[in-house]
């Protein structure tokens, strides 16, 4: 992989991604609010106005995906799926199935720490006002018996999912860099080669690095102290992402049927962002033994977890 200097850096609680680009020759910045963040497109480019133009298109094109991959736009497909009856089969768009084909994919591939139809228990432990809870045995079973990527049978000639048992889905985990990975196939349909991509500070792409350059520059910092860097990464089509506990309890692990509590930050570099993304939140879950192995296998991935608040830093190729 190669890496080196924006600053992922956590502010006390969670993980949040940046960097200090001014000195790029020829960068132009565009945001956008999106799937209840901000994103941002670093774009290397002679001419502002196409850079602006093609900013623009894949801003549209941001928003067309949140209308179909959202849990909280009515008649989205996610919201469809979610209100669907046991035994329905659902018509989806190319966007909502290609996500949740790939979402799918890593709950196998993560021995389901990775599920994105963890939405039944993590109800489960927040009350009506988001505050965490403490759901009884009952609740919990209920819970359980909604949960799991199996209770979605997919069919990819007809693009069509069959709901086994209700479920609720939610693309959190893996919507945003599902996003980088098509804003970036929009880029290069523009001939814009030279780009950094990142959604809300948590997960960013990268297509070629700047001129004279490894890679772009991005940094990864303790959450308790930022000032404290942990890797330099010159990023160059890859993507890196990161998770980390905020207040509340809003990540689960579907195969306890609990919440994260030891693992503090997670990170997780791959050759695109809706693995990246997803795996973040996977590594929040799995234990050490289980990301190093993972890793072990797929030499083009790689890791960082910290495991407590004195700053337990454990790495799998990230600084090799």
């Amino acid at each position: 992989m190669t890496d080196s200097q924006p600053e992922i850096s956590f502010p006390e609680q969670g993980a949040s991604i940046g960097g200090d680009w001014a000195s790029i020759e020829g960068l132009h910045r565009f945001s956008h609010p999106a799937m209840a963040t901000i994103f941002e497109l670093l774009i290397v480019h002679p001419d502002k106005v196409y850079a602006a133009q093609a900013a623009q298109a894949a801003f549209d094109e941001l928003d067309k995906l949140e209308r179909e991959l959202s849990r909280f736009v009515e008649n989205s497909d996610v919201s469809r799926i979610n209100n669907a009856a046991a035994g329905q089969t659902l018509v989806l768009g190319e966007e909502a199935f290609d996500c949740l084909q790939i979402a799918a994919l890593m709950a196998v591939e993560t021995g389901g720490a990775f599920d994105v139809t963890v939405g039944f228990m993590l109800n489960c432990w927040l009350d009506k006002d988001k505050k965490s809870r403490v759901p009884s045995p009952q609740e919990l079973d209920v819970a359980r018996k909604h949960t799991g990527i199996e209770l979605l049978k997919f069919d990819p000639q007809n693009h069509t999912v069959h709901v086994i048992s209700g479920v609720q889905v939610d693309l959190g985990g893996i919507g945003k860099g599902f996003a980088l990975d098509r804003i970036a196939g929009l880029l290069r349909d523009w001939s814009i080669d030279t780009a950094l991509i990142h959604g809300g500070f948590s997960t960013a792409l990268a297509l070629d690095g700047p001129k004279g350059t490894k890679g772009w520059p991005v940094t990864i910092s303790y959450p308790y102290g930022k000032k404290k860097t942990l890797a330099r990464l010159s990023l160059q089509h890859r993507a890196v992402s990161g998770s980390g506990l905020q207040k509340g309890q809003h990540i689960i692990d579907p195969r306890k049927n609990c919440p994260v509590k030891d693992t503090i930050a997670a990170w997780a570099c791959a050759p695109d962002a809706a693995t990246a993304d997803a795996l973040s939140t996977a590594f929040m879950i799995m234990t050490t033994d289980q990301i190093e192995q993972f890793c072990r296998i797929r030499p083009h991935t790689s890791a960082a977890v910290i495991n407590n608040k004195q700053g337990t830093l454990l790495h799998f190729n990230l600084l090799a």
